[in-house]
């Protein structure tokens, strides 16, 4: 029970928390030294670091065809959309389900499904809120296209948000991915937008809360709305 207690709390944390966990805890050091009710905040902000670069282990849902989201947080966009053109996805509107991610969820991005990386691609831009619909084309972003084994490729769209300004990628083209596997992470509050292959429709809603890896975003073939769907 004391384990299980302790693994609630503590989580795994990304390659790229310990060095910013270790700034906020420096400066906190000093706050204290200055003033204990300054060192409390500095705490508080250490405590959120840490939170913040979590990466917690995530239980993949098996079954053929599954879509699962590659981000934590909400929601925000459901609408057809022309993929950018660097993923080499065509011209034609495809279903883009968007997932904004505050501050305090998980960063860490993963994998939709299992595949070969086929095309990685950035493009700088501006930092808006990553909740406006304009931040897919306009803001700084970083493009995956993931082909799996039957030919069917779907695009994920790492975009930067108004505070983040660092977006990380860790798969180069040729990479194989599994359905659930990291490829990457964004700082500080951003958004990830998926591109669903023609004929395939979310299963999930506006509004609705994701958790990466883990909730399952649509299946392929499965052109059922979610609002038409009774499970």
């Amino acid at each position: 029970m004391g384990v299980s207690l302790l693994g609630t709390f503590v989580k795994p944390v990304h390659r790229e928390g310990p060095k910013f966990i270790a700034i906020f805890a420096a400066v906190t050091l000093v706050l204290f030294i200055l003033w204990e009710p300054l060192g409390v905040i500095g705490l508080a902000l250490t405590i959120w670091c840490y939170y913040f670069f979590r990466d917690p282990v995530r239980v993949t849902p098996m079954g053929e065809g599954l879509i699962v989201t590659p981000a934590d947080g909400v929601v925000s966009l459901i609408e057809p959309a022309v993929p950018p053109s660097e993923l080499g996805l065509g011209d034609a509107p495809l279903t883009r389900v968007s997932v904004f991610m505050s501050v305090f969820n998980c960063h860490v991005n993963r994998a939709p499904v299992a595949g070969t990386v086929t095309a990685v691609a950035y493009r700088p831009g501006k930092f808006l809120s990553a909740e406006l619909d304009k931040a897919s084309e306009e803001n700084e972003r970083n493009g995956l296209t993931i082909e799996m084994e039957d030919g069917t490729r779907i695009g994920v769209v790492q975009i930067a948000g108004l505070v983040a300004r660092r977006i990380l990628c860790e798969v180069d083209q040729g990479a194989r991915l599994e359905r659930g596997g990291r490829f990457g992470i964004i700082r500080f509050g951003s958004r990830l937008d998926v591109y669903l292959p023609e004929g395939t429709a979310p299963r999930v809603s506006l509004g609705q809360s994701m958790i990466s890896g883990e909730t399952v975003l649509a299946k392929l073939g499965d052109a059922t709305p979610a609002t038409s769907r009774i499970d």
